[in-house]
Order: C-alpha cells, then structure tokens, then sequence
C-alpha cells in the first residue's frame, strides 16, 4: 500500500503506519510572520551531501526529501511562497530531530533551529487529523506535567505486577485504538517503588561547588533511581545538590514537537526557579532536557524581560558527565565487575548529547575509570535509535525499524550491559532488544558510576 501524497510505503516491514497520514487543510502562504525559519540559515546549505550518511531516514529509504538538505530544500521553497502541502508535511514530520546532520555538516548549517522554527509553524498553520490531534492532545497533557505522571504512575505498576498490562496487550485492544497508544503502552518500564530525591544532598566531604539539578518529568517519576544515583554520585564529588520542589518540565518536548509557546512558558518558569535556588550550575542527566535548556538564550532571545536572564542560565547548564569531568575523579571508584571478571560495557550516544551538546568523550571518560569496566564501542553510534522524544510514538513503524538496527549493532559488541544517558532511549532500545530475543540489561550513566562509587552491585 502507498501513501497517496508521497508515494512512499505507509508501513514498514513490521505493519506499523510509517506516517500518520497527510494532514486535513494545508496552509497557503506556509508560514507566519512569528519567527519564520531564517533565511540566512537556509542559504548556508550548499548542498554538499555529507549529511546523507548519518541522516537515519535516509539510510531506510534513500528518498532526498527525506534527507537534511532535501528538507532544507522544501522549507526554503515554502519559504518563498510555496504552501505547505500535505506531502512536504509528511517529509518534516518523519525527521526525528536527532541533529546527526549538525554535527556531521563541515558549513555548520544549523539544521537545529530551522526544524524548530519550521515545526512551530507547522503547528500554527496546519490542522492534522483528528486521531493525530487527539494523540498529540493527550501526549502533551501527561508528559511535560510530573503531578499527572505520578497519578498514572501507580495505577500502571499495579497493572504491571497483576499481569493486567500484559492481558490488556494480549487483546490487541491498543493496536485497535492506534498504533501510537500501541507504542505508548509496549514502551513503558517495568515499574518498582517511586524514588524522590530529596531538596538537598549535602557534599560528602569538603563542599567545591553548589549545583540545582533538574529532576524532569519522564525521569522524575518513571526514572528516580537515576536521579537519586545522580544526587549521590554528585555529592560524592563534593556538591550539594539543590533539586528545588517548585521545578516543573523543562520544554524540551514542547520545543521539539512545535509547541513554541508552550516551551518557552515552560523555560522562563525553569529560569525563575533555578534563579531562586541560587546555584552555581544547573545539572541535567537527560540529553533531550539538556539540549533545550542549553538553548534558552535562543528561544528567548526576543523576551525584554527573560532574554539575558535566559543567557546566563543557560550558560550554566551542564550534563552529569560534562561536571564530573570538570571536576575531575575525586571520589574512588570500586570493581563493577561480572562474575570476577571484567565486564564488557556498550556506551550509546543519546543524539542530544551527541549531535545537539556535543559531548562525546566525556561520559565514556567517565565509564573507563571504573575498574573492571571494559568498554567497546557501538558500530554506526551516530545513527538514533528511533526514539527521539515522542517520535516512536508519532513514528512508530519507523522508530521499531531503527531500533531493531541499533539492537543488531548493540548486540554485535558482545556487551553485557547497555549505557546510555536519556531515559527515551533506555525504553526504545530496551524494548528493541526484547523483540531480539537477547534482553541486554541497560542502565544510565550515574547508577553504573553510583555502583562503583558505592561499592555496590547492579541491581
């Protein structure tokens, strides 16, 4: 079957929708005046191609309009005074965002900020189908909000240690209503006890710096182990950790999906609570919430009364592995260590660490001063794993398709554990894995460096 607007297949070798379908009314002129994509950005694209290889839906389907310079293409047209039909639409919504072009382009073209810009006017100017806008609608009302997590939070792991989940998935009742809430349900974690990190962790040992760490949404309430193994660890180095009660979601889902309002409400609240808190730095153990927040100068740039307070803020976010190594080794590292013997570790690059921070050392600096860590490295690590915020569940034919490629390239290491730093990709790959046959337990950076630290094993 093909899809009417592109011409390409609406599903992937697993039967999952590829693209949720062309949208209901197509704007014409494509954008605004509020923040247009920049031209001047658009003309830095010379068209070279070194984009091609590392552009992951162009490595599934060899389509140039699904490639960083045919996208840039379609949006400079649209820009010009072309519409925004459905099949330009359809080409913008099946990038994941996962910025691999931005690091691998030699003319620096900021791929980053003209999908953000291009995606916000798709958002004010286009009207989706309803089911589309009915998942969109409930993504956006759980994910940026903690309180409603943690709602959610204790009616699932009931579900999950009944076996009710499980029953509810033999049904097929998920898949009737949509694959997105298919993937919704299938990507959830296996749920223990709720972790809550306490407002302040005092340093062990001499205090060196003061530091706000943000506890996120997704991570704060299905994740809080990494948080608490991220206050320890922190502290161990001799920080105390302020993770202020008031702090909410950080915008980075908003931002990404075109929701530029709603993010950067959500940003100048992060900005005024963090300001409070009066620390130092900010730490982030989440590559898509860092990667945002390290760009709020941008996103406020425009705001008289947030702009240069959004300047400074930002130039104090860091990501867990960026400050340990800054501060260097201080606590001492004990054996984490497989049956007595040396345990083989796999490092995956969460995208916006890699492609949109730019830390890439740092955190493998960090996994090989730990003793009796042998760590290997993933072939093609700068492809995405298919998770990309809610991508693998707007996507969710192709994110599985580029899950299973990152399993095969995980499991081709002979690793016994997966580490990674984004709870998005934990899930994706985790389940990717599952589908493999060969589960691969996974954990995020702090718990393995937490382990050590303590001298304790994995859990």
């Amino acid at each position: 079957m093909s899809d009417d607007t592109t011409g390409r297949p609406r599903t992937t070798p697993l039967g999952m929708p590829r693209v949720p379908g062309p949208p209901r009314v197509v704007a014409d002129p494509a954008f605004d005046d509020v923040r247009p994509p920049d031209p001047g950005l658009l003309d830095d694209c010379v068209h070279c191609g070194f984009c091609l290889t590392t552009c992951p839906t162009y490595s599934l389907w060899g389509e140039e309009m699904d490639s960083p310079r045919g996208r840039i293409d379609l949006i400079s047209s649209a820009s010009q005074g072309a519409p925004l039909t459905a099949a330009t639409v359809g080409h913008l919504d099946a990038c994941l965002g996962c910025m691999a072009c931005v690091s691998s382009c030699p003319s620096g073209v900021r791929y980053d900020r003209i999908l953000e810009a291009t995606r916000a006017q798709v958002e004010r100017r286009v009207e989706r189908p309803r089911r589309e806008r009915a998942l969109r609608a409930l993504i956006f009302a759980l994910f940026p909000h903690p309180r409603r997590l943690r709602l959610l939070r204790g009616p699932l792991r009931l579900a999950q240690r009944t076996g009710l989940l499980r029953a509810v998935r033999a049904t097929g009742l998920a898949r009737r209503a949509g694959p997105g809430l298919e993937a919704m349900q299938s990507l959830a974690p296996t749920l223990g006890p709720r972790v809550e990190v306490p407002e302040l962790t005092p340093a062990s040992g001499p205090r060196r710096a003061v530091v706000g760490m943000l506890t996120g949404c997704v991570q704060r309430e299905f994740f809080g182990e990494v948080n608490a193994a991220t206050a320890r660890v922190l502290a161990a180095h001799g920080c105390d950790v302020l993770a202020p009660r008031g702090q909410g979601c950080c915008g980075a889902l908003s931002v990404h999906s075109g929701r530029e309002e709603e993010g950067r409400a959500l940003a100048r609240s992060l900005v005024d609570t963090f300001e409070a808190a009066g620390v130092e730095q900010v730490v982030v153990n989440s590559a898509g919430c860092g990667s945002t927040m390290k760009e709020y100068a941008h996103l406020l740039a425009d705001d008289p009364v947030y702009a240069e307070r959004a300047r400074a803020f930002a130039g104090r976010v860091r990501d867990l592995s960026e400050i340990l190594v800054e501060l260097g080794p201080v606590a001492p590292r004990h054996p984490v260590t497989a049956h007595r013997r040396e345990l083989v570790v796999a490092y995956h690059d969460a995208c916006h660490l890699r492609h949109a921070q730019g830390v890439v050392d740092p955190p493998r600096e960090l996994l090989r001063g730990i003793p009796g860590v042998r760590l290997v490295e993933i072939a093609d690590a700068e492809i995405c794993c298919g998770s990309a915020g809610i991508y693998n569940i707007l996507q969710p034919g192709t994110a599985a398709e580029l899950g299973d490629r990152k399993a095969t390239t995980v499991l081709g290491t002979g690793a016994e554990l997966l580490v990674t730093a984004n709870p998005g990709c934990l899930m994706q790959i985790g389940q990717a894995l599952e589908r493999a046959g060969r589960p691969v337990p996974l954990v995020h950076t702090a718990v393995l460096l937490d382990a050590s630290i303590r001298g304790q094993e994995l859990a």
